[in-house]
């Protein structure tokens, strides 16, 4: 198809398609659409179609039943999303929560809509934070329109109607309906401009322990994630990517397979190899006997050693991020001067489901079936392959294994399952990586290194805080935008910020150039930064003879809010109570996307250096708490995701490419090293709703590595611990 004929097409012509279809499927099942201003003037809606809601958000459909479903558009990979959204309706709709389901929003829909959803993207603990408010006014829309409805139909003044499980009151004359009955008249009502949100002491359903509605289908195996996906005719597809990063292939001698059983093509991308068969054991076989010459385009020359040197350069290189006092002159005069060189090394997301996308290409039309953190940017990606409008690709959303940021920003094998699809028209295309395609080529979390050094004044006291971090920028490649006069803060994340009140402060950062992909990693620069700050916290507490807890407590203000979460943590551990003999703690407080964390290690280290940790507390403040099961639930997760990176994890680079090629030597922490647990949630309230799925994980590597230091005298410096001989029992 032209260019011109491609760009003749329409939204308008998608949107009647789908109009038509909601037409019918309305008709035929009695189920009532509601759309809501959220913010903007619209028509009020009619009842079972889509015309007369054009530039209005739609989230909810009451059935003939009286059951409400919920259109949820952040994606659900294990955080709770699908449950605690669907809850902020319920809570204003008045509706009971056994009744109510979700299902995923239509990204096609919310593009010929003018963007009705707001963001279907799920990072940066952003998916309960940022649509709690548009849920609530949503449901409560809803309720007042109902209310509305009846009042009108009972002929009298809506203030005396109320809503309440599932129903519309009228005390007075004893009269009642269910929303069921009351919907097809109250979606033909003007939508109130302004509705009053409940306050949160009026709260019934949000901050308690729900159970998540995707559980069930997960615990008896009928969840579908994109790795399960099956489409009536579908082939398969594995691939192989140059090993080298920014490597392309320039030659494919594929003569020892397209002749063998069910292979149907082999297909060369820019920088892949792909076949496609009628089973994927068969593809990934046949690709393991393909003949490729790559060009590396002098990407074989790195190695660690080469990303050491351009760190350390990086170091000398440093720009200020923040600079208050006068730290040259204070560590000019100063008599007791500590310092210390840290290092965090590249990481993989090690996702349980490798990536993978199922694609269908028809025409000037694509489908796509992708576990995804982003459906749009899913769809922008198939849409930029083929040179097509957005409107013409639809996206089906499975679960997710496991996203940690892996499955955002980054889009390749989306890209890849479209260009493999392309050659073969009308037939879907399931493209799957292999464990090992999927460990070497990811958008690690960046290597960083740190110097700090700490001066004292003559009465001890510390007087000034200098540090200096060196690593690669996500933002450059990303969003290149967000940079500030060329620098990256998100890289000194919890540096530039930082809590304590220090006359003399100096933190800079060196943007570093080096051919490895990075990107967003679960909590990004909070998984390492807070490691390195905290730690050194703890050295400063030793030379100067400080109690850990009081030194901080000290310099932080007694009325914020990383005071209250130190305080909670230190009395749910019993801070500065006798411990067991050979027990030993460790402390750290940090906060990270608008909520406050800190957390207490118990520990003990045998002689042969493996850490048993017995107790792990840790206290979130996130200003409100949607579901409190899956607050505790995401902390725990954090737990074992932090221990796997702490103790475990690095990826490792050798003639341009990732040593690690599965679990094998990338290991993961296994249930049988998990200690107790205490999640502590501390919601002060306010305007902020802060994040959960990542701000746990900031204060724990510190918390550990302090009580390690306590337990053993060793200042432990650079991850993983088993460099150093720490094994987790």
């Amino acid at each position: 198809m032209t260019t011109s004929t491609v760009s003749n097409i329409k939204a308008d012509d998608v949107l009647n398609s789908r109009r038509n279809f909601l037409k019918l499927s309305a008709a035929a099942s009695g189920t009532v659409l509601f759309g809501f201003h959220l913010p903007a003037e619209a028509q009020a809606p009619v009842a079972g179609s889509l015309e007369a809601m054009t530039d209005i958000n739609s989230w909810i459909r009451i059935t003939p039943d009286n059951k409400v479903i919920c259109e949820v558009a952040r994606a659900e990979m294990g955080q709770g999303t699908s449950t605690s959204l669907p809850m902020m309706l319920a809570e204003e709709l008045e509706c009971n929560w056994a009744d109510v389901k979700m299902e995923f929003a239509s990204v096609q829909e919310h593009l010929a809509r003018n963007k009705i959803y707001g963001s279907f993207s799920t990072g940066g603990s952003r998916g309960t934070r940022e649509s709690q408010e548009m849920m609530r006014k949503a449901g409560a829309t809803a309720r007042e329109m109902l209310k509305a409805a009846a009042a009108q139909q009972w002929n009298v003044p809506i203030n005396e109607c109320s809503a309440k499980g599932g129903h519309i009151y009228h005390t007075a004359s004893k009269r009642s309906a269910t929303y069921a009955a009351l919907a097809q008249q109250a979606a033909k009502l003007p939508p109130p401009t302004n509705v009053v949100l409940k306050a949160p002491s009026e709260w019934t359903l949000i901050g308690k322990p729900i159970p998540r509605l995707d559980i069930p289908s997960k615990t008896n195996g009928g969840a579908v994630f994109g790795i399960d996906i099956k489409v009536r005719g579908m082939l398969h597809a594995a691939i192989v990517q140059c090993p080298v990063f920014g490597g392309i292939p320039i030659a494919v001698d594929d003569s020892a397979v397209k002749n063998r059983r069910g292979i149907k093509k082999v297909v060369t991308g820019p920088d892949f190899v792909a076949v496609i068969a009628d089973n994927w054991w068969r593809a990934q076989q046949a690709t393991k006997a393909l003949k490729i010459t790559w060009d590396y385009k002098g990407g074989d020359k790195l190695d660690d050693a080469g990303v050491m040197a351009i760190l350390k350069q990086g170091i000398t290189d440093a720009k200020p991020l923040k600079q208050v006092g006068n730290v040259a002159s204070v560590f000019e005069r100063s008599s007791k001067i500590i310092e210390a060189e840290y290092f965090t090394p590249y990481l993989n997301h090690a996702t349980l489901e490798p990536q993978n996308c199922t694609a269908k290409v028809d025409g000037d039309k694509v489908e796509i079936w992708v576990p995804t953190q982003n459906a749009e940017a899913s769809v922008t990606a198939a849409a930029k392959v083929l040179g097509i409008p957005e409107i013409n690709v639809t996206c089906n959303r499975p679960y997710l294994g496991g996203g940690f940021g892996r499955r955002g920003a980054y889009q390749d094998f989306v890209t890849q399952s479209v260009l493999i699809a392309k050659e073969l028209p009308g037939i879907p295309v399931k493209l799957l990586w292999s464990r090992e395609e999927d460990m070497q080529h990811c958008y690690h979390r960046p290597a960083a290194l740190y110097k700090l050094r700490a001066a004292f004044a003559t009465d001890g006291q510390l007087e000034a805080l200098e540090i200096n971090c060196a690593s690669q920028s996500i933002l450059e490649k990303v969003r290149p935008a967000a940079l500030r006069n060329g620098q990256d803060y998100q890289a000194g994340d919890s540096f530039h910020d930082i809590p304590y009140q220090i006359k003399n402060i100096d933190v800079r950062h060196g943007m570093c150039k080096i051919n490895v992909p990075v990107g967003f990693w679960r909590s990004v620069f909070h998984s390492q930064n807070p490691y390195v700050r905290e730690s050194f916290i703890d050295e400063i507490c030793k030379a100067g003879n400080f109690d850990p807890l009081e030194f901080r407590l000290s310099l932080l203000p007694k009325d914020g809010r990383d005071y209250i979460i130190l305080q909670a943590v230190a009395k749910a551990a019993n801070w500065g109570s006798p411990l067991p003999k050979g027990h030993f703690r460790g402390l750290a407080v940090q906060d990270a996307y608008a909520s406050f964390g800190a957390a207490v290690v118990e520990l003990s280290v045998g002689p042969d250096k493996s850490v048993k940790v017995h107790h792990v507390y840790i206290a979130v403040d996130s200003g409100y708490v949607a579901n409190s099961d899956s607050a505790k639930a995401q902390i725990e997760g954090n737990v074992a995701y932090c221990f796997t990176a702490a103790f475990l994890s690095e990826i490792t680079i050798k003639d341009g490419r990732v040593q690690q090629n599965n679990f094998g030597d990338y290991p993961i922490t296994l249930l049988r090293n998990s200690p107790t647990i205490t999640p502590i949630l501390v919601p002060t309230g306010g305007k902020d709703w802060g994040g959960m799925g990542e701000p746990p994980f900031a204060a724990l590597t510190p918390a550990l590595t302090n009580a390690i230091a306590n337990a053993t005298g060793e200042r432990l410096r650079s991850l993983p611990l088993s460099k150093h001989g720490y094994t987790l029992a």
